[in-house]
């Protein structure tokens, strides 16, 4: 039997609304993560791990950066007829936007019909996890059902977060009801403390995708998600199966992050992500040789660290510091710095997320913070410290006192 054709979709066209001010000026999968990451590298890097030679990004708003980064850094072999090509919203049925998930597929029905796959992944842009797609693809064709969608085991606790998944009773890989974000979980039948919670990773065959959206693009009263009208339809008609993240194995996984998974949609999920990077043994392990994250490869130099003009030492602990940093005499505790920034004598950067080519001055302190891309700190100057100071000056503070600066910035003393 000939192998079958597996083709990709990554939706990337959300407007990231609650990651504002990040969003500002960029698409949400295009926001920096983890220092040299964009966060829809994640979702690519696991494609392209798991043997998929062909995806598409469908992007939408504020795109141009998110273009950019993927026309730089997924450049595949042309003439093995590999690609992973950034498609803007063409507005192939009328002059509109999508109007959601399922409606970008839609307008992208032309990118199927071109390649014939026979089999579809979709997955979405903005998630930080590891997942080998080939073995869930592998278990989709045995299942025998058109629709199979991934989910992870979360505390039924947090039950009220999540898409909820109900499995049949007497097979435990059919999608039996989807929960959304239930009061009144019941746990699984194996674990009664855990529930299913849909990871927004889908895999479909590609006549009953191509049927499915079609359809729906004639109702109405429809909201056009893949996880609120496509998938349920499937459920209806007894035809989804669900794929336990418990059944990956991913190469050079360990057995605290071998089921990581993170939506990383607001301030604090974002901010807790990367603090999970940096933790001293990481939740989240990026040096995983046999799967790697792939990123945009600059020619930076090595970050430095030196004594500042008072022969002041300084140090750096629990902290991932980029290429193209210069830290001098000054003390970086549990923060993650983005490439080519600068850190002076003195100044003190603790728990907080530093994006590209931030300056930060002498005396300065960044306090529980995420300072966006060419962020000024003035000499003296705090941030993160005075939750009323950092409000009258405009910058996001979530509830939990996490302050946002946007990007280019310049905070006085």
């Amino acid at each position: 039997m000939a192998p079958k054709k597996v083709f990709g979709i990554v939706l990337a066209g959300g407007e990231g609304k609650r990651l504002m001010p990040l969003t500002a000026d960029r698409a949400k999968p295009a926001v920096p993560f983890g220092g040299n990451f964009r966060l829809i590298d994640f979702a690519l890097s696991n494609l392209v791990n798991s043997g998929l030679q062909k995806i598409v990004v469908l992007t939408q708003y504020k795109s141009h950066s998110l273009d950019r980064h993927v026309a730089e850094t997924w450049r595949m072999e042309g003439l093995l007829g590999s690609y992973v090509a950034s498609v803007p919203a063409q507005q192939r049925l009328g002059k509109r936007w999508f109007a959601g998930s399922a409606d970008a597929i839609l307008q992208s029905l032309n990118l199927l019909r071109d390649e014939r796959p026979d089999i579809v992944v979709v997955v979405g842009a903005d998630h930080v996890y590891r997942m080998d797609f080939h073995q869930m693809v592998e278990a989709h064709i045995a299942s025998g059902r058109s629709a199979t969608v991934a989910a992870i085991r979360q505390p039924i606790g947090l039950a009220d977060q999540f898409g909820v998944i109900q499995v049949a009773d007497d097979d435990p890989t059919k999608i039996e009801a989807l929960l959304e974000k239930p009061k009144d979980a019941v746990g699984l039948a194996d674990s009664p403390g855990e529930i299913l919670a849909s990871m927004g990773n889908y895999v479909f065959d590609a006549d009953a995708l191509v049927d499915a959206v079609l359809r729906d693009g004639q109702i109405e009263t429809s909201n056009h998600d893949m996880g609120g009208d496509i998938v349920p339809d499937f459920v209806a008609r007894g035809d989804a199966g669900v794929y336990d993240l418990q059944r990956n194995d991913v190469p050079g996984s360990n057995e605290r992050d071998r089921y990581y998974w993170r939506d990383v949609g607001t301030i604090d999920s974002f901010f807790d992500a990367h603090m999970d990077l940096i933790a001293p043994v990481p939740v989240f392990n990026l040096y995983n040789q046999d799967w790697p994250i792939f990123n945009q490869q600059t020619n930076l130099p090595p970050a430095k660290f030196v004594r500042d003009a008072n022969g002041n030492t300084g140090s750096t602990v629990d902290s991932l510091v980029s290429l193209g940093c210069l830290v001098s005499g000054a003390q970086v505790e549990r923060s993650m710095i983005g490439p080519w920034c600068s850190i002076d004598s003195g100044a003190k950067v603790l728990d907080s997320i530093v994006f590209e080519r931030a300056a930060i001055g002498a005396g300065a302190t960044v306090n529980r913070a995420i300072l966006d891309k060419d962020v000024v700190i003035a000499p003296g100057a705090q941030v993160g410290v005075d939750r009323e100071a950092d409000e009258a000056r405009g910058f996001t503070v979530t509830e939990s006192g996490i302050t946002v600066v946007g990007k280019g910035v310049k905070v006085d003393a």
